[in-house]
């Protein structure tokens, strides 16, 4: 069956083309703009050919090379797509989220939402939840594009080919002891940790370890430390777990805990010491056993999140809170998620001993275990030494997509945004932008142009500053400019009116 080729002088003409283009701008992005604009009002139908680059070309009387380049960035954003022998296709559309409000009787009597149920509702809008279509330039995400997939798919091929019947039973709940051996061997080679297997408990990913850590501890009106800023989620699970928040500012050296009040004996501190999300700043070794020491006193447990210590910490001799901890008053979170990619859901904690039953008791309530063939292929790839070498390749095209970025956009974007600069490697960039701006404002507009930013002014609980967060790491090498370049087109454009 032949596909339909659409007529494209039908949408598009060198005077539609020309009128379009401003000024300084790039004639592919001119090119990716105008079909964009036609694809998302659906001139074209799904499953359409397009024309060719040359035919293209030829029309708009432009070059080749700038048809092909907005071809590859309207790939990139999921429009069109290449079939070998075929050309580019129309994709279909993915339909927006249908308001559920919109599909509830409200002649039909419900019971009433739990006080739990309410809580988690009223504070969702508080966690960072973005648009799963675009990755550009999503704060988090690793070079998904060097993931070595031919390794996982023949790992994942030898363990269906031996797996025996038994196997697809029901799973210990905390996680494959295997698995867990190779972790613990893991994090003492890689962060100096020593801990017993049994101690380790498999969930699939970091927000579910701060779930049943707080469902363990808290209850309603429970004080809570959290530095400021922090990550949204952290906020979110805590804040909906109606604990009573405290906020402590992050300066140089990470949390003091000597400014808290005297009279107050926090449940849970919770903080981020080898990479303080999202500033980047290292605890000092002297406010990590000022930390350990306070909490000892006060009878409290310290959630260390080390979300990111592979990359932050490569090569470099940083003891955890864990490391140091002789009261055994620290839960270490560790995840994959980061490291390999999001939809691998795989993460892991370490439990002091008096919270382990609880801990099992509600993942048993809950999501009951983690994939035990997920468990096994990572456990494989963690054996054989893949993940280290990823590891390296990942460290490698973070510093080398960090520096293209950096470079390009303090080339192109106004004198008033400044990326903080660390000092710490990390897969995310934090950008000071002028006061006078709404950074919610700005991530909106950006991802209007497909860009994913997360504001900084929402990873305050108090004195907010505007910001931005972007993930340089996700894009490839070849495809980052052009959105950089986007990047800095908006906020010029915003920061025009003010200055």
């Amino acid at each position: 069956m032949s596909i339909p080729v659409v007529n494209i002088s039908n949408f598009i003409s060198p005077d539609l083309f020309y009128k379009k283009f401003k000024k300084n701008q790039l004639k592919y992005l001119t090119i990716k703009e105008v079909f964009r604009d036609i694809i998302e009002q659906n001139k074209i139908l799904t499953g359409t050919k397009i024309p060719s680059s040359r035919v293209l070309a030829e029309l708009l009387k432009v070059s080749r090379s700038s048809v092909i380049k907005a071809y590859e960035l309207l790939v990139f954003e999921g429009l069109i797509e290449s079939k070998k022998g075929a050309g580019y296709i129309i994709l279909e559309r993915v339909k927006k989220d249908v308001d559920t409000k919109d599909k509830i009787n409200p002649e039909i009597r419900y019971p009433s939402i739990s006080d739990t149920g309410k809580s988690f509702q009223s504070n969702v809008h508080i966690m960072n939840t973005t648009s799963d279509q675009y990755i550009a330039f999503r704060p988090g995400l690793p070079p998904l594009d060097i993931f070595p997939i031919n390794q996982w798919k023949n790992l994942y091929n030898l363990y269906w080919r031996n797996v025996k019947a038994s196997s697809l039973n029901y799973s210990n709940v905390s996680g494959i002891i295997n698995f867990k051996k190779n972790i613990a061997e893991y994090l003492y080679s890689m962060r100096g940790i020593q801990c017993n297997p049994e101690q380790i408990i498999i969930v699939s990913g970091s927000l579910q370890s701060l779930f049943l850590v707080g469902s363990a501890l808290i209850n309603p009106g429970d004080p809570v430390i959290m530095e400021n800023p922090t990550f949204p989620n952290v906020h979110s699970i805590f804040k909906s777990l109606n604990a009573e928040l405290h906020a402590l500012e992050v300066d140089e050296e990470g949390i003091n805990v000597h400014l808290f009040p005297e009279e107050i004996k926090p449940k849970i501190i919770h903080v981020t010491p080898s990479n303080q999300y999202p500033t980047g700043i290292k605890m000092s070794r002297k406010r990590k056993l000022d930390l350990l020491e306070w909490a000892t006193e006060k009878g409290s447990i310290i959630i260390e999140n080390d979300y990111d210590h592979e990359i932050s910490n490569w090569g470099l001799k940083d003891p955890s809170l864990f490391e140091m901890d002789h009261h055994d008053r620290v839960v270490y979170l560790g995840t994959f998620n980061r490291l390999l990619h999001p939809s691998i859901r795989l993460g892991y904690m370490i439990v002091p001993y008096y919270l382990l039953d609880v801990i099992k008791a509600l993942q048993k309530h809950s999501h009951r275990f983690v994939s035990p063939s997920n468990q096994i292929v990572m456990s494989e790839f963690i054996k054989r030494n893949y993940l280290f070498n990823h590891i390296k390749n990942v460290i490698d095209a973070a510093e080398e997509r960090e520096y293209i970025f950096k470079t390009v956009l303090t080339e192109n974007i106004h004198e008033s945004f400044r990326l903080q600069d660390s000092g710490v490697r990390s897969l995310h960039l934090l950008g000071n932008i002028d006061q006078s701006l709404d950074d919610r404002k700005l991530v909106s507009i950006l991802k209007d142009h497909q860009i994913i930013a997360h504001p900084y002014s929402k990873c305050f609980i108090s004195s907010a500053r505007n910001g931005i967060i972007l993930g340089h790491t996700a894009v490839r090498k070849h495809l980052m400019q052009n959105k950089i370049i986007e990047i800095a087109q908006v906020y010029n454009k915003l920061i025009k009116n003010i200055w």
